[in-house]
């Protein structure tokens, strides 16, 4: 399956619109830094035929994937394999001091949900990898083998928001100590057992909390994503703008809480006049979060999440 086929770009028409007055003017630079398989990006290069493209991404299939999709805009695509925190490191070895646009798609690529052998679907059996970069790190077998239970506790409910934690953790541990965990469906029949019937009625799969908390613990997606916000902030140039889509509200609140503070005065209370350096560097251009539409959620299901937030940066942060 071609990539474009298996993959819709998650409020695209949105992205494009709040990126379009920084990456309109000549010779803008824009950063993809969750490329996947390159919807976002092939949109953005179509769209504004000026701006040349640095994508980020850990996932080597979705580099490879991606790069045969953007070849057709040649040199003006540039498709680095790393994480997105080392967005710094990446413009320092390209020698880009400053951007006028970045966009943070979250969360699982289609490709990564698609391919049963990744273990990132609850819905199909498969091996308990959930790696975004399968060349590095430990999988979500090793972490549920090996992590000590009250570890686990912590991860499925900071990560999974999981209140029947204890109980789920309880049971794994009594499973693991019998044979070791490898593939998705015991784990989903082990959920399904412990949970009381009232947690099983509402929320979808009852699975999909514990599998959230995995995969963001396996791949540091909140640590990483910590670093990252701020770092876009601090190399975007002024008039430059950032566009994030989140899907879960502890991802929303990390881009809220960055976002905020930017858009927020630093001066001491009481000052009759505010001095520049004290002003915000940052002016939101959405309220609140924004919500894909019913149309969008109808074409393609897994928008119905996404949480939309955008910034300008309005003043340099030395002044």
């Amino acid at each position: 399956m071609s990539s474009e086929s298996r993959h819709v770009p998650v409020m695209l028409q949105r992205c494009l619109d709040l990126l379009a007055p920084a990456l309109e003017r000549p010779g803008s630079v824009v950063v993809d830094c969750t490329l996947g398989l390159g919807g976002h990006s092939e949109a953005m290069l179509a769209r504004f035929p000026g701006v040349r493209l640095i994508g980020l991404d850990r996932d080597k299939e979705a580099l490879r994937l991606s790069g045969e999709r953007l070849a057709p805009y040649g040199d003006r695509a540039t498709l680095v394999h790393a994480v997105y925190d080392e967005l710094p490191d990446v413009l320092d070895r390209l020698g880009i001091p400053t951007v006028q646009g970045v966009l943070f798609d979250l969360g699982v690529s289609s490709m990564q949900l698609d391919e049963a052998d990744r273990g990132f679907a609850y819905a199909q059996d498969a091996p308990l990898d959930m790696r975004m970069d399968q060349t590095t790190g430990v999988s979500a077998a090793e972490v549920l083998n090996t992590y000590p239970p009250g570890e686990l506790v912590r991860i499925l409910r900071a990560y999974g928001e999981e209140k029947q934690a204890k109980r789920i953790v309880s049971a794994i541990v009594r499973e693991r100590d019998k044979e070791p965990f490898t593939n998705s469906a015991r784990l989903v029949e082990l959920i399904r057992d412990a949970l009381p019937q009232a947690a099983k009625r509402t929320g979808g799969n009852p699975a999909k909390r514990t599998f959230q908390a995995l995969r963001i613990e396996v791949n540091g997606e909140l640590s990483v994503l910590e670093r990252a916000i701020p770092a876009a902030v601090e190399r975007i140039a002024v008039g430059g703008r950032i566009a994030v889509l989140s899907y879960h509200s502890l991802e929303d609140r990390l881009v809220k809480q960055v976002f905020a503070e930017g858009a927020t005065s630093t001066a001491p209370p009481g000052l009759p006049v505010v001095p520049e350096k004290y002003q915000p560097k940052l002016k939101l251009l959405t309220r609140g979060a924004e919500l894909p539409t019913e149309e969008e959620v109808a074409e393609n299901r897994r928008a119905a999440p996404a949480r939309f937030r955008g910034v300008e940066r309005i003043r340099e942060a030395n002044l």
